[in-house]
């Protein structure tokens, strides 16, 4: 037992310090990383998650956005729904990194069955493939259902909503780049989200997804366009919208330093 001239000592010593003293965090150097950076624009969010934001190009909200697409005669529009139909569409503005997003429903009465049951799909730039397939109750080969790299992965879970019932894909697109003399210096990645249910996480593409052979890459433009397959099911599509993505942007106006006050020292003589 502490003696009670040490318990009496401890009770002055504790009894003189004050609230801050017992509370305030101690503060050391601060690093800073020596970056100026751009303010990143603003950007005006949709009244919801699926709404396009203010800085979005609208592909299709309504059956006036037809003129937004090549080769799309022999589709249909009801109502602000676009139904496939003959011959696939392509966007007549082109994109390179990006986020799309495609809302899509599977024919009602339900016909066919694996790869023959609302089948279509989404190309980006025109030649890399993410599935779209009513994958509900609806056996295939994996790399082939909705939500798939075709032919190079299957989606992480199968989110599916019944025929009928609208689905939504958020694709973030990072585009292959290729050097001057046409070889493949990075490739192609892309996250998707199917029904807000992550289903690929930067996932790198081997290559275009064709049926009929390996996949490869063959230099083209740093931007093209999106494609929506028509594969003789009248598969339904509504508000498709796509943001051009920029990384924030900085220069590197001094070395790396740490702050302590009105002290700066530089990292790299720091010891």
């Amino acid at each position: 037992m502490l003696h009670r001239r040490c318990l009496a000592s401890v009770a002055l010593s504790l009894a003189t310090l004050t609230v801050p003293a017992l509370c305030s965090p101690t503060f050391g150097e601060e690093y800073l990383n020596g970056i100026t950076w751009q303010a990143p624009p603003i950007v005006t969010p949709g009244a919801t998650a699926a709404d396009p934001p203010s800085d979005a190009t609208v592909l299709f909200g309504s059956s006036d956005d037809v003129k937004n697409w090549k080769n799309i005669s022999n589709w249909t529009t009801d109502g602000d729904d676009l139904v496939a139909g003959k011959g696939a569409i392509t966007s007549k503005e082109e994109f390179g990194d990006c986020q799309v997003h495609v809302e899509w429903s599977a024919p009602v009465p339900v016909k066919g069955n694996g790869q023959g049951r609302g089948n279509s799909g989404i190309f980006l730039m025109g030649r890399y493939e993410i599935q779209v397939l009513d994958s509900y109750e609806n056996e295939t080969y994996h790399d082939g259902q909705a939500g798939a790299i075709y032919k190079q992965t299957p989606p992480a879970a199968n989110a599916m909503r019944p025929p009928g019932e609208w689905n939504t894909y958020d694709i973030f697109w990072t585009a292959p780049r290729f050097t001057e003399s046409g070889e493949l210096e990075s490739p192609a990645a892309i996250t998707a989200v199917h029904n807000g249910v992550l289903i690929l996480n930067h996932f790198e593409l081997k290559g275009d997804t064709p049926y009929n052979r390996p996949p490869e890459y063959k230099a083209h433009a740093p931007k093209g366009p999106i494609t929506i397959q028509d594969h003789g099911n009248p598969v339904r599509f509504r508000n498709i919208w796509v943001r051009e993505f920029q990384p924030a942007t900085g220069e590197q106006t001094r070395e790396p330093y740490l702050r302590d006050g009105k002290k700066e020292t530089p990292v790299s003589e720091a010891e």
